[in-house]
This record gives C-alpha cells, structure tokens and sequence, in this order.
C-alpha cells in the first residue's frame, strides 16, 4: 500500500492505495467520480481522459501512485456549479453526444485541444487530434461541430474555454 495525495477538482484527496491501482480506478472506486469511463482498459478508446497538471491524460495508463501531488480535473472538475463548461455546452447545442459513453474524455480532450491551439482549430486537425478517443455512435460529425465552436467562441474572448 501507498499513500497517495492528490487534489481533485480543487480538493486535495489523501489515502491509501495498493500500488497497482489505476488513477481511473482511484477516481471511480475510492473518491465516486464516475463521471470518468473504463472503456477499454487498453488505452485506446479515450473514454477515461481526465487533465493532469493542465494536460489531458488517459487516467488508464497511469497509476494513482503516479499521480500523487499532482493536480486531476475530471468531467465533474469543469462546470462552474450549475453553469456547463463552455466546451460542455456546445456538446450539448450541437449534439455531440449520443449514448453519452465517449462524450466525458472526448470533452477532457477538446479543452485541452483548445487551450494548445488557442483555440485557433480547423475540421483536420480536430479530426486528426481525436484520433485517441473512440465513439461508437455518432460518427464523430457532430462532436467535432461542437469542438469548432467552442474553438471559435474561445477566440472570441472565452476565457472560461481554456480555464479550469
């Protein structure tokens, strides 16, 4: 067992872990942020991207142990309150969803996408830079309008796009 400290979403979590525990698997089972998917257990499908220290990171590729002293945002960690995340809004006005499954990595993904372009994003790169995250529904169309927008609104002097 290792001891472990991590702030999550502002609040700094401390316990216990046995070493080979998953971040993905320390978010969902010992702090209940389900919000954060098991996909594939293979890094591949992109379901469990949370943002460690600012950068989008599968949270299934590195360990809890890993991630002590570090700073985690998962899809909980984003809207302010009752007030969606930008880039969670334009999921929700373009229709970037269907099953819902992929749609929290894919977001973790798009800001931070959005914050290392500054927001300056065209249809080939979104498309190229979501290569990692894998959804079964939707055909990728609407997910990527919506990517484009908040891209677009985030130049627009959003700050809020970029910001955690």
């Amino acid at each position: 067992m290792s001891q472990v400290s991590i702030t999550v979403n502002g609040r700094t979590m401390t316990g216990e872990v046995e070493d080979r525990t998953l971040l993905v698997q320390y978010l969902r089972d010992n702090l209940g942020l389900t919000g954060t998917h098991v996909g594939c257990d293979t890094s591949q499908c992109g379901a469990c991207v949370v943002h460690i220290d600012g950068r989008a990171v599968k949270s299934c590729t590195i360990l809890a142990v890993q991630a002590s002293g570090s700073e985690v945002v998962t899809i909980e960690g984003l809207a302010n309150g009752q007030e969606l995340h930008p880039v969670q809004a334009a999921f929700r006005e373009h229709h970037g969803l269907q099953c819902g499954y992929c749609t929290p990595g894919m977001i973790m993904t798009a800001v931070d996408m959005i914050r290392r372009h500054d927001g300056d994003l065209d249809e080939k790169t979104v498309r190229e830079e979501l290569e990692g995250n894998i959804c079964r529904c939707t055909g990728y169309h609407n997910i990527v309008k919506a990517i484009l927008s908040a891209a677009e609104k985030s130049g627009s002097g959003d700050q809020r796009i970029a910001a955690e």
